[in-house]
């Protein structure tokens, strides 16, 4: 058995990984600022450490008080169109972030450690499929601090003999339980969610790029999926001391934007037509997963479709906003 700091562990993204790691029979430990978590999210038992990862200090602290084998790094800044506008912010808080944990994690003697990364470190490239060989160009700030971020844990494993595994993440969706529902509307499902709730129709960011319908096309993965692959991920650093892995997180399936709020309105029964309003900054046209690679080094593939994603995620927003327990 490992234990795993997991930072950003009571987010999103972040408690369902903790939920997967704790019943593949690991310990976790839980680092979060709590800017966008909550405490309420992870099991009884797990142990949580408030603090930022900023904070070498209390970095320190976390590592001195528990038996840490492996860092699993989920906390970061992650919209997209906020990234433009707060450049400089998104700089400080995921790359100067990570720089200060890898820091933290190497005095600590600690030398396994998977990092949260995006698709978003490709921008929009023109392949069928984004293999990890495809020329990344981010388009945007978030996505090029996340391929530095890449670039620096590389430049630590060199150094100080560091196991790595970087996850790059196509578009997240779904809900493993309604209680660990996302409740931001930073993302299309929620977005659309609450536009449904408001009675207001969805609108669609530019119906003018170069796909078949005119909006944006993405790789779809249910958050479920990303936990196990987490997992498998785990497992590879726990026995491979010299693991060097940099894999994409996707179903290999492309969905477009007008094609998700369609399944939306189908599986909810709810919503208005869509309408159609200006592109988003630093939005790609299209980016669609390979997944070959992790299957090969992981054994991990995607087990979750399409209306299992809405269907799940429309179970948790249901739940939060029809009064029941929040997330």
């Amino acid at each position: 058995m490992t234990t795993w700091l997991v930072t950003g562990g009571a987010g999103f993204i972040g408690a369902h990984v903790v939920r997967a790691l704790i019943g593949d029979g690991d310990g976790v430990v839980v680092f979060d600022d709590l800017s966008t978590g909550f405490a309420r999210r992870l099991p009884d038992g797990v142990p949580l450490e408030v603090g930022s990862v900023r904070d070498r200090a209390a970095l320190d602290r976390a590592f001195g008080a528990h038996e840490i084998g492996g860092v699993i790094h989920i906390a970061a800044k992650k919209q997209v169109g906020e990234s433009v506008e707060r450049p400089a912010w998104y700089y400080a808080e995921n790359v100067e972030g990570l720089r200060t944990l890898l820091d933290a994690t190497i005095a600590a003697g600690v030398r396994r450690f998977v990092f949260s990364s995006s698709a978003a470190v490709y921008g929009s490239p023109e392949v069928e499929l984004v293999t990890e060989d495809t020329p990344c160009l981010p388009q945007s700030p978030y996505g090029e601090t996340k391929l530095v971020g890449e670039w620096m844990i590389r430049a630590y494993a060199r150094e100080y003999g560091l196991s790595y595994a970087s996850l790059r993440y196509f578009n997240v969706a779904g809900a493993g339980s309604p209680e660990l529902a996302d409740i931001g509307a930073f993302n299309l499902i929620p977005m659309v969610f609450e536009r449904i709730d408001a009675g207001e129709a969805p609108r669609i960011f530019g119906d003018d790029y170069p796909t078949p319908d005119g909006t944006c096309v993405r790789d779809y993965i249910h958050i479920g999926d990303v936990a196990s692959a987490h997992v498998a991920a785990a497992r590879r650093l726990r026995d491979d001391e010299k693991a060097a892995l940099t894999l994409n997180i996707g179903r290999g399936q492309g969905v477009s934007v007008r094609e998700i709020i369609d399944r939306i309105r189908a599986v909810t029964g709810a919503g208005l037509p869509p309408v159609v309003v200006g592109r988003r900054p630093g939005d790609g046209a299209r980016c669609i997963a390979s997944a070959d690679r992790i299957e090969a080094e992981l054994g991990w593939r995607a087990e979750y479709g399409l209306d299992d994603m809405v269907a799940s995620a429309w179970a948790g927003w249901r739940s939060r906003h029809d009064g029941s327990r929040a997330p």
